[in-house]
């Protein structure tokens, strides 16, 4: 195979794999010019925390650890959360990143996401009660599309060893387009490893839809939902949020988040579309 073709059947190989959906973890497609790496895997460069206070704190202690992006409360047990968002902001985009949340925090995925820490928020509320995939108003007014929580299995010395669901709601009663099952959830999700999330988020009242390891969780369509919290902010939300923001990872603020518990983050790519 020559130089040029081996260089043509790559960049085929990794448009195909993309298009395909999430990548497990470690195992990322070649470069492309369509898709653009926020995270160096090295250094924070091209992040920030929130600079000033916000509900949740002051912004949280991140550090780059075994090539990931580490959020804690800071200091560990004090219930001092945060923050830390991209300095670039995006408009219509598609995102692909690893997540690996230890049992206990309550962390997300902000999208379109401002200092303030208003933004349309993909949850990462990794504990019993919890869901993770589907869309949460922060600062916005707190519409949520959750189907479904998530609780933990545990042995006789209360270690996870597994997750459960309970409370199931259709997509129709939460205003979305369509949600996963619970036990299509269940199947999709690793324990105790590395998962993989998509998000794609268009319009100016957005659709956005979630996806956990190829699984699609969430859609949601703000020009059609009839999520009654969504409705009364909309306005709110147009004018907080704006049709760009950056993308964002969260410490909880308060004392649920365990002393000492981490949520992971890796593998950040994100592809424009406006």
């Amino acid at each position: 195979m020559t130089a040029t073709n081996r260089r043509e059947f790559l960049q085929t190989a990794s448009l195909a794999a993309l298009a395909a959906g999430p990548l497990s973890s470690g195992l990322w497609a070649a470069p492309t010019d369509d898709w653009k790496s926020l995270f160096d895997g090295k250094t924070l460069k091209g992040w920030h925390k929130n600079p000033q206070r916000i509900g949740h704190g002051t912004g949280g202690r991140w550090a780059v650890e075994e090539g990931a992006i580490t959020g804690e409360q800071d200091p560990p047990g004090s219930g001092n959360g945060g923050i830390l968002l991209t300095d670039e902001k995006f408009g219509d985009f598609e995102l692909l990143i690893d997540m690996k949340p230890d049992w206990g925090v309550c962390s997300g995925l902000f999208l379109r996401g401002n200092d303030r820490g208003q933004c349309f928020q993909m949850m990462v509320d990794y504990h019993d009660a919890g869901n993770v995939g589907h869309l949460y108003g922060e600062g916005t007014g707190g519409f949520n599309t959750r189907c479904f929580d998530i609780n933990g299995k545990y042995d006789d010395d209360r270690k996870l060893i597994g997750l459960q669901t309970a409370k199931e709601k259709t997509a129709a009663e939460v205003g979305a387009v369509s949600s996963c099952t619970p036990a299509a959830w269940l199947k999709a999700w690793k324990v105790n490893d590395w998962n993989t999330a998509k998000v794609r988020c268009v319009g100016a009242d957005p659709k956005i839809t979630t996806w956990i390891n190829g699984v699609k969780v969430c859609e949601f369509d703000g020009t059609t939902s009839s999520n009654e919290g969504y409705n009364k902010a909309k306005d709110k939300i147009r004018k907080d949020l704006g049709t760009r923001g950056s993308i964002a990872v969260q410490v909880h603020g308060g004392t649920g988040w365990p002393k000492g518990a981490k949520c992971r983050w890796k593998n950040i790519r994100i592809k424009k579309l406006s």
